[in-house]
């Protein structure tokens, strides 16, 4: 760039509203500016390259130059480069990836309704849970139990689903009819002398208070990732899904997987229900679903969910939902070729075989005094800060000890996320053996100098 350039750069830049940002902390430095990707690499503006420990945001899973997605878009620019789904309207991209997607969805999810993000996907399944229960005359089962520490967007359906104090705050949110039960960490919730198996039950029978309190004839649905993301990458206890899926069985509650983080290989199966063996009625999908090149979510059903549909479009004379840009041509075509190279590629396994080196070396950091838990499954992680490790105390929020750790590893060339008392860790899922050590050396330098750093509160 030209010095002209760089201060028409630089002021452009400060009118950027940046989101999950502190304006006062970031607002002498500004923004990492990043201009390129390849790989599983990434470069910003001044030229230092990094390698993207977190996908980008937890979605670039096939890396930042995959030349089979470019093609893709390109040639679907150059055959139809938009075209929408409503007034019963189609188009090839948009039949034949939801063709390939419920393929490989879990049993049962045989429909689709596709969006452009993941919180429009969470927002859409609220809105067919209302719509749902009045077609089967229950206009009174319209709450939907999400949990704390639980994310699944910020719109404000999505929002309010959101388990997260600081979504909520000043937004006026959550609206009436969301709930949050217990966040299912052993480790941060597990009382003293409980053992994960009685902490699963004492959750199980929260929520089934929960449900009898309200009323069953009032609970429609329960939302829930199969490993929480943001809220911390939260690894559910053995036994949980299973008696929450019992429960919700047993009063006839919709059971909805938000796999917009967990989809698509990052758990080690093709989906986070796979390897938790969950059976949705409802799944979200996004992120993943294109491996970021473009923006695409869709929320799958089952046939009896979809058939009610129908039969209220019948009685209304039309089925009122829909976006300008659902299943956009482009985005689909990308998707579709992103499907394909999951398989073709055999990334799932790919994964598989990568991520016990993954947790070996992150296990090794266990013992590090900042270190209170390893956690994850795939290649989805997160190391937990903590204070004191005996009593699992973190450090004061005052202290910002999560954010200098992100900023140590950065500026060892590496990009992490600090959310909830941890360091997230989401790599691109064609990472290899030298891309793990690259991330954890750095994490694993950055947890010394924060050591040193922060050292009299370690100690105090």
């Amino acid at each position: 760039m030209t010095d002209t350039q760089q201060t028409r750069w630089q002021n452009d830049v400060a009118h950027v509203v940046h989101p999950y940002s502190n304006l006062d902390t970031h607002a002498k430095r500004g923004p990492l500016v990043i201009t390129r990707g390849d790989g599983c690499y990434v470069e910003d503006d001044q030229g230092k390259r990094y390698l993207e420990g977190m996908s980008g945001l937890w979605c670039a899973s096939l890396g930042f130059s995959e030349k089979r997605l470019v093609d893709a878009a390109v040639a679907q620019l150059n055959t139809l480069p938009y075209y929408h789904l409503f007034n019963h309207r189609s188009h090839p991209p948009g039949i034949a990836l939801a063709a390939a997607l419920t393929a490989i969805a879990p049993q049962g999810l045989n429909q689709v309704l596709f969006a452009n993000s993941g919180s429009e996907a969470n927002d859409a399944a609220v809105k067919l849970v209302w719509y749902y229960n009045n077609q089967l005359g229950r206009p009174k089962k319209k709450k939907i139990i999400s949990r704390i520490n639980g994310y699944h967007g910020v719109t404000v359906a999505s929002g309010s689903l959101t388990g997260l104090a600081h979504v909520h705050r000043d937004f006026d949110l959550p609206i009436p009819q969301v709930l949050h039960t217990d966040c299912p960490s052993y480790y941060h919730f597990g009382q003293p002398g409980e053992t994960e198996a009685q902490y699963t039950e004492r959750l199980a029978n929260n929520l089934e208070q929960m449900i009898l309190k309200e009323g069953p004839e009032t609970v429609a649905a329960f939302i829930a990732e199969p490993i929480n993301g943001s809220g911390g990458v939260i690894v559910p206890p053995a036994g949980y899904f299973e008696r929450v899926q019992a429960i919700l069985k047993k009063y006839d509650i919709l059971f909805i997987v938000d796999e917009v983080i967990c989809g698509f290989g990052r758990t080690g199966q093709m989906f986070g229900s796979d390897s938790f063996h969950l059976k949705p009625d409802m799944m979200t999908v996004a992120k993943g679903l294109s491996g970021a090149y473009q923006p695409i979510s869709g929320l799958l059903l089952t046939d009896e969910i979809n058939d009610a549909l129908k039969a209220g479009s019948r009685k209304l004379g039309v089925f009122a939902h829909g976006l300008t840009y659902a299943a956009h041509p482009v985005a689909a075509a990308v998707a579709l070729e992103t499907i394909k190279i999951y398989q073709e590629r055999h990334i799932v396994e790919h994964v598989q075989a990568v991520s016990p080196y993954f947790f070996e070396r992150l296990n090794a950091l266990a013992g590090h005094p900042l270190v209170g838990e390893v956690r994850g499954m795939g290649l989805l992680a997160a190391v937990e800060i903590t204070a004191d490790k005996a009593n699992k105390t973190p450090f004061p929020p005052e202290a910002g000890v999560g954010a200098w750790i992100q900023n140590k590893v950065m500026e060892h060339g590496v990009i992490v996320r600090a959310v909830a008392n941890c360091i997230a860790m989401c790599p691109p899922l064609i990472c290899e053996r030298q891309h793990i050590d690259e991330l954890v050396d750095a994490l694993s330098r950055a947890l010394d100098e924060a050591q040193a750093h922060f050292g009299a509160a370690v100690a105090a």
